[in-house]
């Protein structure tokens, strides 16, 4: 009996469980680029082509493997990963799929109702199960992060010492907030020229994709798994050294810093994390990286990764709707490149738009704050988000958005809103040095619109936010306030917002 083995486009990797499952001498992988999954949202150019590419070069290892490959290109015209599946079995007289699972809920019901009977099996490229995180939620009155950190330290081994973590602390976050430097000593990732493969599916997303927002010019992504481990020991020699040092930090005029850029290659299945981890582990083991930096990444891929997916499929498909501060004001303008006078806003969102990049800090601080501050309805932003940004895919965007960023989720994931004044962005960037606002005037003609702002939130959210032990005692600082000063920031928060509302920039 033949069976179907369903890859997606964010599953590109050799030891893939349908893969595992399945019989090489008589089984057929499918593989498909579908409307539905290049239209849901309107991706960035960039994602597309990245994603188009490297399944067709997956596709092409697999058949030089001895697998028998049934690939579906985009110009031919299919509707759903379903359709595809429905004409895969016609073809090949198939009548049971084999897939892994998906990173979204979407996906899942879609595979779940699909006409051909679909075997789901356990994505276990990530190191807990559902079960695992279900385990250790069960009983816990906050779910956070650092604690479901530490058992992942102990289950993988990374920077361990017998039961203790190496250095003797689980978390070195501390030494790892420097505002921006200077200079950059690192050249950024590694470019990769466009070779036969990627030059024709830019030709296609050029031609199909051309009212997307994002460019598609200056394509330097790798596409599949040996340029990916390029890009990877490059990063690792020359940017992880101060990746911990200067990771917040942010730049008008370098964007990537020290960053790995490696979650766009691990969120595909290009590399596999514990791949990377190790590598990260090795270098602070042989001395060419800092404690401080090597915890840092690793924190980020076996903390906070494992922890927002375990989150993302604990609460279920409702949670992108979630919305607890009751935001619904749609997203303005200057997120789809609308004018702007802040200077923060128009670089982060210039920077999106050319690389389908930004880092977390300019995600969460700067245009995540400002969504926020705004009051903006967080299923747009979440939505703006997974169109934009090449790494993302639901199951690690929603709870970075919904939860972390927009405070949507009421609180499961971040214990406090992630809101601040203009004076975070001056302390970790050199944006405010050029910006048409000065982030030192707290009201008048020309103050930052994150100070008026800010406060304004904080306001109009009193109800919610005044027991909370880790933001409430902002209130009596509000407060001590002058009563006609507190009026003014009022009226010219909402002078801001009534501008947003008009379409006019800010």
């Amino acid at each position: 009996m033949v069976n179907l083995i369903l890859v997606l486009g964010d599953q590109l990797t050799d030891t893939l469980s349908a893969l595992r499952a399945g019989d090489k001498a008589q089984d057929v992988v499918v593989m498909a680029e579908v409307a539905d999954e290049a239209s849901y949202v309107r991706h960035h150019p960039k994602k597309i082509a990245f994603l188009f590419a490297a399944m067709r070069k997956f596709a092409r290892r697999l058949a030089d493997d001895g697998w028998t490959v049934d690939y579906t290109r985009f110009e031919e015209g299919e509707t759903s990963i379903c359709g595809a599946l429905l004409a895969a079995a016609d073809r090949h007289g198939a009548d049971r799929v084999i897939a892994t699972e998906p990173g979204e809920w979407r996906l899942i019901d879609a595979l779940t109702h699909c006409p051909v009977p679909v075997d789901q099996r356990p994505d276990d490229r990530f190191i807990a199960t559902h079960q695992d995180f279900a385990g250790w939620a069960k009983g816990r009155k906050a779910l956070r992060m650092e604690y479901f950190y530490r058992d992942m330290r102990r289950k993988t081994g990374l920077m361990m010492e017998g039961d203790d973590p190496a250095g003797g602390q689980w978390n070195y976050d501390h030494d790892n907030r420097k505002p921006a430097p200077g200079t950059v000593d690192y050249a950024g990732p590694m470019r990769f020229t466009p070779d036969d493969t990627v030059e024709e599916v830019l030709a296609l997303v050029a031609d199909r994709f051309a009212d997307n927002f994002g460019d598609l010019d200056d394509f330097w992504f790798a596409t599949d798994q040996g340029q990916a481990r390029q890009h990877l020991a490059h990063w690792v020699k020359r940017g992880l050294p101060q990746f911990g040092d200067y990771q917040d930090a942010m730049l008008d005029d370098n964007r990537f810093l020290y960053h790995g850029i490696v979650g766009l290659y691990i969120n595909a299945g290009l590399l596999d994390p514990m791949e990377v981890c190790r590598a990260v582990e090795a270098a602070w083991q042989a001395g060419d990286v800092p404690i401080n930096a090597a915890e840092g990444f690793i924190r980020q891929i076996i903390g906070w990764r494992e922890y927002v997916r375990g989150i993302y499929f604990q609460e279920g498909p409702d949670y992108t709707a979630r919305n607890g501060l009751k935001h619904t004001r749609d997203l303005p303008a200057v997120y789809w490149g609308g004018p702007t006078f802040m200077r923060c806003m128009k670089r982060s969102v210039e920077q999106t738009k050319e690389e389908a990049y930004a880092h977390h800090i300019q995600r969460l601080m700067v245009t995540g704050n400002f969504a926020l501050l705004a009051g903006v309805d967080p299923a747009q932003v979440h939505e703006w988000y997974l169109a934009v940004y090449a790494d993302a895919y639901e199951w690690v965007e929603a709870p970075n958005v919904i939860g972390m960023s927009q405070f949507a989720d009421g609180g499961i994931i971040a214990s406090k809103p992630y809101v601040s004044s203009g004076n975070y962005i001056h302390k970790m960037s050199d944006y405010c040095g050029t910006c048409s606002y000065s982030v030192s005037k707290k009201t008048g003609e020309g103050a930052c619109p994150f100070n008026l702002l800010y406060w304004h939130f904080m306001d109009r959210h009193r109800e919610i936010f005044a027991a909370n032990p880790r933001i409430g005692r902002i209130y009596a600082n509000w407060d001590r306030m002058d009563a006609d000063k507190r009026a003014t920031i009022i009226a010219e928060g909402d002078a801001i917002l009534a501008r947003l509302d008009a379409g006019d920039p800010v």
